[in-house]
Formats: structure tokens, C-alpha cells, sequence
């Protein structure tokens, strides 16, 4: 796991309004999950995609799942600790570990939530004209891939990341989270795990779970 201040989670100082600690968290995960797949579900007549998510029981990826399933995608998703991929699986995602799984060309997009390790595996996975989106780099910050097989895909790489955006670019994101995911979350399609919350004054602590790994679910800091 790196420790480089880069690769810890964001905070943003846009207030979203909601009405619970689990809900207002489901909000805040969503943020680079809705960067990523609003955009392409407003480009696409219908989202029967096939959708595979890297990394996916913690707060971004239980998210993810939900909201491609809402939308009526197939998904398919890794998830290293077996105490966690029953819990995934219900959300809607066909299951497997990641060494289990076998690259085969048929998603149409490719949440990455691990990070470079993956990439090259990624690319083969890739159905003609499907892209990679970068979330996440837990795993790494650099990878080697075969660019005569993405070009033979037609296929395209993407990244986005919270923290270099501009305080107005997070507000056009959380009213974005408000009209596309809120009401979800509000008729109880979409919840994710709440693994801990801690106080503010604990946000050390919160790091720590959070960089340990395994849990299912999301780490919420309040006030």
C-alpha cells in the first residue's frame, strides 16, 4: 500500500445534502464512480454494457456495482478477501478472485480501482471499442501494456481522480451525485456497506483501517 499523500483518499469541501451517516457516505464514494459513468450513461441510448470492476468491495466498488446494475449493465467483479465476495455478489456482480480470473475480450468498460499491476490484464479484457477507467491505484502507479492490442480493440484508456479538480468542478460533480444518484440511494436501490465511522478527531485511525484493506463497505469520518 502506498503512503505517498497523493494516494489518500480526497476530501472535498462541497456539502452534498443528505439525511443519514450511511447515506451521506454512499454520496461521498460515488463521487469517482459517477465522474466515470455518468458521462457515458448520458452518451449511450442503453446501458446494456458489460461492466467489469477491479477491486470491488470497498466503498467505491459496492457503489459501482449497484449503479451499473441499476442501469442495467452485467457486471463482473474481483474482490480478494473470500469473506467478502458473497457480500459483493448479492449487490448484483458475478463474483470471482482475482487470481481466478481469466481476461477474455467481452467488457465494454473496466472500472480499475487496483491500479497499474492490472492494466495489461485489462486491455486483453477489453470487448472493440471498450475503455479502461483509471479510479483508483492502490496497487500501483505504472504499468506496461501492449499497445498493438489496445489498438486492435479500438480501445481507450481514461483516468480521473477527485483532488486535482477545482472547487467548482466538485460542485458540478456533487449536483451531478444529487440528480443521478441521490434518488437511488433515497428509494433504497443503492447502499453501501458501512464498515466504520470514526470522529474527525480520529482520521489517523480511519487511514490505518482504510490501508489495511479487507473491509466491505466504506470508512466515514464525521463530525
Amino acid at each position: 500500500m502506498h503512503t505517498e499523500p497523493w494516494h489518500r483518499p480526497a476530501v472535498a469541501r462541497v456539502r452534498l445534502r443528505t439525511p443519514s451517516i450511511e447515506r451521506a457516505g454512499t454520496a461521498q464514494v460515488n463521487a469517482p464512480a459517477i465522474s466515470a459513468a455518468v458521462t457515458c450513461s448520458h452518451t449511450q441510448t442503453t446501458w446494456r454494457y458489460h461492466l467489469l470492476v477491479h477491486g470491488a468491495a470497498g466503498g467505491v466498488g459496492t457503489a459501482a456495482v449497484q449503479l451499473a446494475v441499476l442501469l442495467g449493465a452485467r457486471v463482473t467483479a474481483t474482490v480478494r478477501n473470500p469473506d467478502a465476495r458473497s457480500a459483493v455478489a448479492a449487490l448484483g456482480a458475478h463474483v470471482t478472485s482475482p487470481e481466478d480470473f481469466a481476461p477474455g475480450g467481452s467488457h465494454d468498460m473496466i472500472l480499475e480501482l487496483v491500479g497499474g499491476p492490472n492494466v495489461a490484464t485489462d486491455v486483453r479484457s477489453l470487448a472493440v471499442g471498450g475503455r479502461i477507467v483509471v479510479i483508483g491505484i492502490p496497487g500501483g502507479s505504472t504499468a506496461e501494456l501492449n499497445l498493438i492490442e489496445l489498438m486492435l480493440r479500438r480501445g481507450s484508456i481514461t483516468a480521473t481522480t477527485l483532488r486535482s479538480r477545482s472547487l467548482e468542478d466538485k460542485a458540478l460533480l456533487a449536483r451531478q451525485i444529487e440528480r443521478h444518484v441521490l434518488p437511488a440511494v433515497n428509494a433504497g436501490h443503492v447502499h453501501v456497506p458501512l464498515a466504520a465511522a470514526y470522529p474527525l478527531d480520529q482520521a489517523a485511525d480511519a487511514y490505518a483501517h482504510f490501508a489495511a484493506g479487507g473491509k466491505i463497505g466504506k470508512i466515514v469520518l464525521t463530525l
